[in-house]
């Protein structure tokens, strides 16, 4: 284990060097939270560096996962969900298949074998996407929260915009980095407090979450992360690709701005060692503290069992998260979804 542990990074570091070029994404005001070169968070900044990281790697107590665990359901998802219906479809991680209003959106989509900046080493998928890529209805939106390997997948970005040619949505800097893989994709990137109308019926919130981001050694937070509120006539979708729970600040403000919320999809995974992953990554505790936060909306977990990102092991979350919800004494409205399930999320009147 710790052969391949230095072989990955060295493998990071050897990729990072000759990515330095590519590490000025954003020029732009000086704000709250962008001091001219970097963004960075007003109230809480991640103070772990990559000294830290070579602390845990060197000392991490790491559990094994199993190479591969079969997938035997693939969803097959409609062309269009037309009107209030709301579908959403968990193809695995925090990539997921939101219908609704006749648009068909995904969120941080990745369909590589690897979350890496190399094709050889690092976290390795451990169970196919839950829909075939050439199974995908039209893609109207694609929403990417931030540059992490396991979020922003340039090789899935470049097969759907040749394939679809969606709208892609993201925060700022990010742009950057997509274009400087295919300078031919469109795309729209934005800062914190955004809106970004869709259609007559939709719109996009672009929302501050707590979190942190690179690619590399020499880019650390020259691109922005978001969270995301989906305004729909019939309800708030809030989605978050990664977040520390940071005493639910976001959480609970994000319930003062928009009211309430129909669905939220919230991570729950790559959360050990507390030590270090804390600040970047909730647990299931965290995420169910979320969840109340938000006011208890119809709720999937993500961010778990796809990817070893971190020492928990495999089927440890989903476990945790039920001695949370009767901890916190929540009650059902939290949904797990395995890769290629899908949920015909209730209105938002049955979410009250």
């Amino acid at each position: 284990m710790y052969k391949y542990t230095v072989i990955f990074i060295l493998a990071i570091i050897f990729f990072c060097y000759f990515s330095f070029a590519y590490s000025k994404y954003y020029n732009g005001n000086v704000s709250d939270h962008f001091d001219g070169s970097r963004f960075f968070d007003s109230d809480l900044n991640n103070e772990k560096n990559f000294f830290d990281f070579l602390k845990w790697r060197v000392t991490e107590k790491s559990s094994p996962w199993p190479d591969k665990v079969p997938n035997n359901q693939f969803d097959l998802p409609p062309a269009r969900v037309m009107g209030s219906d709301l579908r959403v479809s968990y193809v695995g991680h925090v990539t997921f298949l939101i219908q609704t209003q006749g648009l068909n959106i995904l969120t941080d989509p990745v369909w590589s074998e690897r979350a890496s900046p190399v094709s050889f080493a690092g976290p390795k998928r451990v169970i196919d996407p839950g829909i075939n890529f050439e199974h995908l209805p039209p893609i109207d939106i694609v929403w990417v929260s931030h540059n992490h390997y396991d979020h922003l997948d340039l090789a899935t970005i470049n097969l759907l915009w040749q394939k679809h040619k969606p709208r892609i949505i993201t925060p700022l800097g990010n742009d950057t980095i997509i274009k400087a893989s295919n300078s031919e994709i469109e795309v729209e990137a934005y800062d914190w407090g955004d809106q970004v109308i869709i259609n007559d019926y939709v719109k996009f919130h672009i929302e501050p979450m707590q979190h942190w981001s690179a690619r590399g050694l020499f880019d650390r937070n020259k691109a922005l992360w978001a969270a995301l509120n989906i305004e729909t006539n019939s309800g708030n979708i809030y989605f978050v690709g990664d977040s520390g729970y940071g005493n639910g600040r976001y959480f609970k403000k994000a319930r003062e701005k928009f009211g309430s919320f129909r669905l939220a999809l919230l991570p729950m995974g790559a959360y050990e060692p507390r030590w270090f992953m804390q600040y970047a990554h909730m647990n299931p505790e965290d995420m169910v503290r979320a969840y109340i936060d938000l006011g208890r909306p119809f709720t999937v977990p993500s961010h778990y069992d796809v990817f070893k990102l971190t020492d928990e092991p495999r089927g440890e979350a989903l476990i945790k998260l039920e001695k949370a919800k009767k901890f916190l004494s929540v009650g059902d409205k939290i949904r797990n979804l395995e890769p290629g399930q899908f949920w015909l999320v209730p209105s938002i009147a049955n979410a009250e």
